[in-house]
Order: C-alpha cells, then structure tokens, then sequence
C-alpha cells in the first residue's frame, strides 16, 4: 500500500512539473510573439508601437523568472526518481535560456530603434521571428502532447527540428546581406550582428527543448 502511494504522489509530482513547464512555455511563446510584432513594427517605421511590445516582453519575463523558481521549489519535493526529475529540470532550464535570449535580443532592438538600418536588413530578420513563433508554438503542442501521446510529442519535436533548419538557412542569408552594408557605422552592424546571431540561438535552444521532450516521452 505503502509503495502504491508513494508512486501515486511521483506521478502527481511530475504532472505538477510538466503543468509548471507548459505554463513556462506558454509564456516563452507570448515573448516569442511579442519579439516578432516588434520586429514588424520597426520593420515598417513604427518605433512606438515597437517600444510597446518590447515592454511587454520584459514584464512577462519578470513571470518565467518567477515560474522558473516555483519549478525548482515543486522539485525538490515529494518522491520523483531522480532520473525523471533530472529530465523535468532540464527542460525547463532550456526553456529558461530561450527566454534570456529572447530577452537579449529585445533589448539590441531596441537600442536600434533610433539607427537607419536598411529596410532589406530588417525583413531578413522578420523572417527568421516570424520562423521563431512557430518553434515555439510546436514546442508548446509537443509539450501538450508529452503525458497523453508520447510518439505525437515525438512527431512534433521533429517539426522543431524542421524549423531550426530553416532558421538557419535564414540565418545565413541575413548574414550575407548585413556583409554587403557599407554605410553603416561599425558600431550599428555590431548590434545587429548581435542580434542576428541571438535570433538563432533562440532556434538552436528550442530545438534543444524538443530533444528533451523526445528523452521524456521514453518514461511518459
């Protein structure tokens, strides 16, 4: 009886952690969003409305701290094996990451807001967010899909995957073109070479994520 409850309360456990990681996710995808509107907005010359979604962006990353903490504490309790708390913790930590680079890379932007950069540079990169929203929304579905389908979550890791490639097909291209300016001071090109190069971490760390979703669903 004894082991029956314990296994019991290692389940509701892990439930507990995964409702805590869609939570996360759920939000990642909302700074994911808002980075993209950004990036449009300064795209078409609309530095306020830019400014709007960047703020937003920072308050809802003051709430993945702030969850990111409740998941550590939720872990520590309670009587998970070790294997499947460490698993749990590893995808919220690179969920953690993903949203540092989102943060990062809302924060180049707006230093940029008041730099003339060249219209092509800034589709490129509208391109590459626009590729990042849908990361993030397939991560959310496999996350979704993590305790009741495992091969769906699996199905829609590999889609992450996908996208992670295009992303840095993009990535290259964007590369190029910010090569070919010559008019930009040296300053300028720097902080969108910076920025370039955060937009495909934020790929390369979802992609991450999905191949922790692909290790849990062995135990889901």
């Amino acid at each position: 009886m004894a082991l029956k409850m314990e296994k019991w309360f290692a389940q509701r456990r892990k439930t507990r952690l995964l409702e805590l990681a869609y939570r996360q996710i759920t939000l990642a995808i909302d700074t994911v969003t808002d980075l993209d509107k950004a990036m449009n907005a300064v795209r078409t010359k609309n530095r306020e409305e830019a400014k709007e979604h960047i703020e937003r962006l920072f308050v809802t990353e003051v709430e993945i701290d702030d969850l990111r903490r409740a998941v550590f504490e939720e872990a520590t309790k309670g009587s998970l094996p070790p294997k499947d708390r460490e698993d749990l913790l590893h995808l919220v930590k690179r969920l953690d990451v993903m949203a540092d680079h989102v943060k990062d890379s809302a924060r180049n932007l707006l230093i940029l807001l008041d730099e003339k950069v060249p219209t092509e540079i800034w589709n490129s990169y509208a391109e590459i967010t626009k590729d990042l929203v849908k990361s993030a929304t397939t991560l959310r579905k496999a996350l979704e899909k993590l305790g009741v389908d495992p091969s769906g979550a699996r199905k829609f890791a590999e889609q992450v995957d996908e996208i992670e490639g295009k992303v840095d097909d993009k990535y290259l291209k964007a590369k190029w073109l910010l090569l070919q300016q010559k008019e930009l001071n040296a300053a300028t090109v720097l902080i969108l070479k910076d920025l370039l190069d955060l937009l495909e971490q934020i790929a390369d760390t979802s992609c991450d994520t999905a191949d922790y979703i692909r290790v849990l669903t062995v135990s889901a």
